[in-house]
């Protein structure tokens, strides 16, 4: 299942970046687009902090924050058999991925990078594809708790590649 997780992650780090890149050529003029009326609309905004623009002068911590999330979720990742729990932190390891490589990367400079946010939600706040994926995963992660669901499947629940090739196959 880690290959699974890292997967996922990289669909949403490649889907994450392409769409940035597509926002700030097309909307780096300022330009607005409407999807949904008020409620929806595509504007290009450099975040220097987390969600709501909290803490902007602080992001080197966040990019500490990113970089810790990375290894926490990669370490679990390893022990992961349940295919829920797979696709749970895959979503999470590809968004903390790719917001870690923005704060690395990205100007104003190396570990104070500002996040490339362009879906503005009704002028609440502004996000990317990287949070969408963010929380679903850890919306699907509070779903598993709930159901008390582990991250190693039961028998039944789940079958690993090991299993699927030595049953009659």
């Amino acid at each position: 299942m880690f290959r699974a997780v890292v997967l996922i992650a990289a669909v949403v780090l490649a889907a994450d970046q392409l769409t940035k890149y597509w926002a700030e050529s097309t909307l780096s003029g300022g330009q607005t687009i409407t999807v949904l009326g008020d409620l929806l609309q595509l504007r290009l905004v450099y975040n220097p902090g987390a969600a709501f623009s909290i803490g902007s002068a602080y992001t080197w911590i966040f990019a500490v924050f990113a970089a810790a999330a990375v290894v926490a979720v990669t370490v679990v990742a390893w022990r992961v058999t349940s295919r829920a729990w797979a696709v749970a932190l895959g979503l999470v390891l590809g968004g903390a991925v790719t917001h870690l490589l923005d704060r690395l990367f990205r100007e104003p400079g190396f570990a104070r990078g500002h996040v490339v946010d362009f879906i503005d939600y009704a002028g609440f706040f502004v996000g990317n594809v990287a949070d969408i994926a963010l929380v679903v995963g850890v919306g699907i992660i509070m779903l598993l708790n709930v159901r008390g669901i582990p991250l190693r499947a039961t028998p039944g629940e789940s079958r690993s590649d090991e299993q699927v090739s030595s049953s009659g196959s």
